[in-house]
């Protein structure tokens, strides 16, 4: 029963008559993400970037956009004032896009004094014929690190292959597997005593009576699509970000994959975004038995209003049953909520709006309103319901900072509403596998985020951030709104909960990290972090992480929360 969604959707898909060409999707923390960032910026006035706030982004998509600024400054035209290490950067995403990309690389723009160390090539194993597309590439990340207060190392090792594939143009695919041992810093280590889950995995084994060490796989992968010229599908298993920040009030990337379906279309001045997710209520610890589900569906609508100025809606429905998929909430152009009326469900439904705004070339501007309720008079009268839950985004991002070429700036704050994101159980709350959809550390909370991005030299790259945040938890055994896996109907009243209600705890995280990239996508890095944690009547908690790192084709592990 729980499966037949998927397989419904997917079936329809297969036996539609027609089929165009395809694109795979860009990974999450793929370096081409911040370049695309600044592109958006600094161009201003094009709207296929402006349509960039569900990632991962579009593979063919973007790499058509780097075409075009290169083909511009082939022409002697640099419109977007792109740095060197920009266009190197951009000859970057051509060569990791060779499928798509339409520049001859040969002849690209770099004099020799200027030509890339890297081979043209930029995977292992590369097939590339008429009607076939494949690379295959490793997948490693070893960091290696000591942490004040512990005499035992921490460390992440994960060791895998990732690639992706084109078949005759049509169909698509992409995936990474990789086998993980971790012994991560403090946060890491209370997150998993909370939740029994890895941030951003699921199910794991203790190595030995090491309690503090953790052994699991990470498996993702997708097929794609295209139903006609303007709609894209992709069913699979993976992460989703929406947003233009660095934290999401709609869906983050900080729990483990999902099994999914998800419908993209891109048309004139608008991008609609289905999706479709098979969800766990709580982490599965067992090998041999048929795990529970939930279900979610999200809509997601941003539209162009000029080519600088983008705003979206979004919608959510996390079921409130177990095992059940309600096929009315297939439906893609339909208000969510009012499917739950009529239907008379009882299901976790919330909507959200987005703006972001790039002025002058330098800044863009950015917020998200996420609203579970909203009642005026409950709002304005000052009895702090319980019931009056939302959470909003403002931030901003400064390109090029103070004249200094790819010097990038940010500035973030978030504010969310206690009970925001809880539901009566596991099954309809926002999470999946007790981990949060959206927000890292849930709800009840304020932080402030300040980001700094430097790229000096083409192979160079200084990472910094420092997040300060308040937070109201529960205490005495009260439910004050802070965790969205607990019950909301425990709350001790209905009345007088304003933010940060409850124990307040405050908290404290900068991060440093200097990478150097040694060949495409291999990155040798130093990293150094420094968390402060108080909750009242409790010792202070201080971590000091210095660590040492290598990756090849992968994400690097952070404990930003």
């Amino acid at each position: 029963m729980q499966n037949r969604h998927s397989l419904l959707c997917f079936l329809i898909v297969l036996c539609s008559q027609q089929i165009y060409a395809q694109t795979t999707y860009l990974p999450l923390w793929a370096k081409e993400g911040w370049l695309l960032d600044r592109l958006e910026i600094k161009a201003q006035n094009d709207n296929d970037l402006n349509l960039s706030t569900v990632k991962p982004y579009m593979r063919k998509a973007y790499v058509e956009v780097a075409d075009s600024f290169s083909g511009l400054l082939r022409q002697g035209l640099n419109p977007a004032n792109l740095s060197k290490v920009d266009q190197y950067n951009l000859f970057r995403l051509q060569a990791n896009s060779s499928e798509y990309s339409v520049i001859s690389l040969d002849t690209f723009l770099f004099s020799q004094k200027n030509r890339p160390f890297f081979p043209t090539k930029a995977n292992a194993i590369e097939v590339n014929n008429t009607g076939f597309y494949m690379s295959v590439n490793p997948a490693i990340s070893l960091q290696q690190g000591f942490e004040s207060d512990n005499d035992e190392s921490v460390f992440f090792r994960s060791f895998g292959v990732t690639g992706r594939g084109l078949i005759g143009k049509k169909i698509g695919f992409q995936f990474l597997a990789t086998a993980n041992s971790e012994a991560g810093p403090q946060p890491f280590r209370e997150f998993v005593n909370r939740t029994t889950a890895i941030p951003g995995a699921n199910k794991y084994q203790v190595k030995g009576e090491d309690t503090s060490h953790y052994n699991y796989a990470d498996l993702r992968g997708s097929v794609t699509w295209n139903v006609t010229k303007y709609i894209n599908m992709q069913f699979g298993r993976d992460q989703q970000f929406i947003g233009s920040g660095y934290r999401s009030l709609f869906l983050s990337h900080f729990a483990g994959p999902q099994t999914f379906l998800k419908l993209n279309t891109r048309i004139w001045k608008l991008n609609y975004t289905n999706l479709y997710q098979e969800l766990l209520p709580t982490p599965d610890m067992a090998f041999n038995k048929q795990f529970e589900k939930k279900y979610s569906s999200m809509h997601h609508l941003s539209v162009n209003v000029t080519k600088w100025l983008t705003m979206g809606a979004f919608e959510s429905i996390v079921f409130g049953r177990k095992n059940r998929y309600d096929f009315s909430y297939l439906l893609p152009v339909i208000f969510l909520r009012s499917i739950e009326q009529q239907n008379g469900s009882p299901d976790n439904a919330n909507m959200g709006f987005d703006i972001k705004a790039n002025i002058l070339k330098k800044v863009q501007v950015y917020g998200q309103l996420m609203l579970d309720e909203f009642k005026k008079d409950d709002v304005l009268g000052g009895n702090y319901w319980w019931g009056n839950k939302q959470g909003y985004q403002v931030g901003a991002k400064y390109v090029d900072a103070l004249g200094v070429k790819n010097l990038d700036l940010q500035a973030e704050y978030n504010q969310v509403r206690p009970f925001m994101y809880q539901y009566k159980d596991t099954v309809g709350a926002y999470t999946h596998a007790l981990q949060p959809l959206a927000h890292p550390m849930g709800a009840n909370l304020r932080e402030a985020i300040g980001i700094l991005r430097y790229q000096p030299t083409n192979r160079l790259y200084v990472f910094a951030r420092l997040n300060f945040w308040k937070q109201g938890l529960d205490s005495a055994g009260l439910n004050f709104g802070s965790d969205p896996n607990v019950d909301y109907e425990t709350r001790p009243r209905d009345n007088y909960f304003p933010m940060l209600s409850g124990m307040p705890a405050t908290g404290f995280n900068s991060a440093l990290q200097v990478s150097y990239e040694l060949a495409e996508n291999m990155f040798i890095e130093g990293g150094f972090m420094f968390r402060n944690y108080e909750e009242t009547n409790k010792p202070v908690l201080n971590t000091t992480q210095f660590s040492l790192g290598f990756r090849w084709n992968m994400f690097r592990r952070d404990y930003d929360y």
